[in-house]
């Protein structure tokens, strides 16, 4: 039997759907939570692939040093931004998932106005995690993750000045979700679970 051509543009926009790939950006300031809402992400959505923006970052930086500071971070992803273009991190994840599998992708660490004009061009969508200055700070004093995340409240909101920081508020005003991290992490995985549950519906 001949196919119609109604059946073969049925078939190829179920083609077409079923090989675009769906991508999720995050976006927080320091300390917000980002990480920990991805974690729960990683619990309802095993099917995604989770990318950080500042893994190449901290991969050069730990050829050279063992512990990985903050400030150097700003350092290398200003340096690297005003040497190669705004968009060398985003061509560093666009690479990754060209050359995966998978067909989800959840982008953690947004954070310039080229990061987020590349989420659009995916046709992807925006959460946008945040806390009060005052929360964030104290959840960085309790990680101390980065080895100069121990500063004064000060400091803390002079760093939030930099050029890597300052243009998340902005950005995060064009989210699709908001995420209010102020509560406790049950109250976090439940907005984990709501923006979920959205995203399932276009995938």
């Amino acid at each position: 039997m001949t196919e119609s051509n109604t059946e073969k543009a049925s078939n190829k926009k179920m083609e077409n759907t079923k090989n675009e790939k769906q991508i999720i950006g995050i976006i927080g300031e320091n300390g917000s939570g980002k990480d920990t809402f991805c974690g729960f992400f990683q619990k309802h959505l095993p099917e995604a692939e989770f990318l950080k923006f500042s893994d190449p970052l901290v991969a050069v930086l730990k050829i050279f040093f063992k512990e990985v500071s903050r400030e150097d971070m700003q350092w290398l992803a200003n340096n690297l931004r005003e040497r190669f273009g705004g968009d060398i991190l985003t061509k560093a994840i666009e690479r990754k998932i060209e050359n995966s599998e998978k067909s989800v992708f959840v982008l953690n660490g947004l954070r310039v106005m080229d990061d987020y004009l590349f989420l659009q061009k995916k046709g992807g969508k925006l959460v946008y995690v945040t806390a009060d200055e005052r929360t964030r700070w104290e959840r960085l004093q309790k990680r101390n993750e980065k080895k100069d995340d121990n500063v004064s409240f000060e400091e803390f909101l002079e760093r939030e000045k930099d050029s890597t920081e300052k243009e998340i508020p902005e950005i995060g005003e064009n989210a699709e979700f908001f995420i209010d991290n102020n509560g406790d992490l049950d109250n976090l995985e439940t907005q984990a679970l709501h923006v979920i549950r959205n995203l399932k519906k276009n995938l």
